[in-house]
């Protein structure tokens, strides 16, 4: 893989409070690629809902993460899936930095704490363990994730996600995440528990999709200025509500009303004409931090809203009112020790 298309993690320039460090700072944007890009899994993995005017879709191949979304404003696919680290997923951080490299850890993610990836990690996609429609419609997705910096190491964890279509909100998807983590307690190698930045959900968008808007309610949006990263820009949106537009004026919001930290947003790379498998791609992340221990279980929902400017607004208003006091579910690891002070994430990506 050459410097344009090297890989973005998740969680790529983000930082907790008190940390301006990310991984463009330490590496360099154009730092040299770790491995060469994984084939796409087959296309015959993807199972597909819809309402008429909203089409969503997860991947088996990809660990059950949303690798579609489109509607009838813009009927092509405007999830980036370049790689185990894009889509719309679930990924964590959890305990300190290690150096794992004689275990066969990418050198370019060393040291690097316990970070499970629904869709996979540097050398190999997750598959989900299941798959289905419910019967409500709903789709529901288990996977074990891997672990990022590992060629192709199963993670400890569980994630769970159901998909469905907000009632009486054709142009709104809501999504609700489940993680348990399964470690080994307090003889894990990744050692106590520290306050750890999670991005709910890591999320990546087709490169067009540019023109970043915090919404303010009652129809109003502020545009956020935009430079290529990582490092990412960051935004603080009083309503927990960010869009991403294209010149045509379709755009797709992300409504994350458990976010307690300002999110991470930004394009990646030069060609806006880019598709899906493509490298360049735009990101956009709500952030909260917890104290994600071995046995933690963390829980959250958030909603995707496509569409113009003005039907986002109207939909946006709308979940606000019914959302708008959402909180994670968070259940910290049982009987270990208190956590530690705010660990930042690694400063090495």
């Amino acid at each position: 893989m050459n410097n344009e298309s090297k890989r973005l993690h998740p969680h790529a320039g983000l930082a907790p409070p008190g940390l301006a460090l990310t991984v463009a700072t330490v590496l360099g944007v154009g730092a040299t690629s770790f491995a060469s890009p994984l084939p796409q899994p087959d296309s015959g993995g993807l199972l597909r809902t819809d309402n008429s005017m909203v089409t969503v879709g997860i991947h088996r191949g990809m660990g059950g993460a949303i690798a579609w979304l489109s509607w009838t404003g813009h009927p092509q696919n405007v999830v980036n899936h370049h790689d185990p680290g894009r889509l719309i997923q679930q990924s964590y951080y959890a305990g300190h930095p290690l150096d794992r490299k004689r275990d066969g850890q990418s050198p370019h993610w060393s040291p690097w704490p316990w970070n499970p990836v629904q869709a996979g990690g540097v050398g190999a996609w997750a598959l989900a363990r299941e798959l289905r429609r419910l019967q409500d419609g709903a789709l529901y997705s288990e996977t074990v994730p891997k672990l990022w910096d590992m060629p192709n190491e199963d993670a400890s964890a569980l994630m769970r996600q159901w998909i469905h279509f907000e009632p009486d909100l054709r142009n709104v998807v809501a999504v609700r995440c489940e993680f348990l983590a399964c470690r080994d307690g307090e003889a894990d190698r990744w050692g106590r528990v520290a306050n750890n930045g999670q991005e709910i959900p890591a999320c990546y968008f087709v490169r067009k999709f540019d023109r970043f808007r915090t919404y303010l309610g009652d129809g109003r949006w502020r545009a956020e200025p935009t430079a290529p990263g990582p490092p990412w820009g960051r935004a603080r949106p009083p309503l927990n509500a960010v869009a991403v537009f294209d010149d045509d004026g379709q755009g797709v919001a992300v409504f994350s009303p458990a976010a307690t930290q300002p999110w991470n947003y930004g394009p990646h790379g030069a060609d806006r004409a880019a598709g899906p498998a493509d490298a360049p791609c735009v990101h956009l992340a709500p952030i909260d931090v917890v104290p994600m221990g071995p046995h933690s279980t963390y829980r959250y929902r958030f909603w995707l809203v496509v569409g113009t400017e003005n039907e986002i607004a109207t939909s946006l208003d709308a979940l606000r009112a019914r959302y708008g006091d959402h909180h994670a579910d968070f259940e910290p690891a049982g009987k270990l020790a208190a956590p530690a002070t705010s660990s930042p994430p690694p400063t090495s990506r």
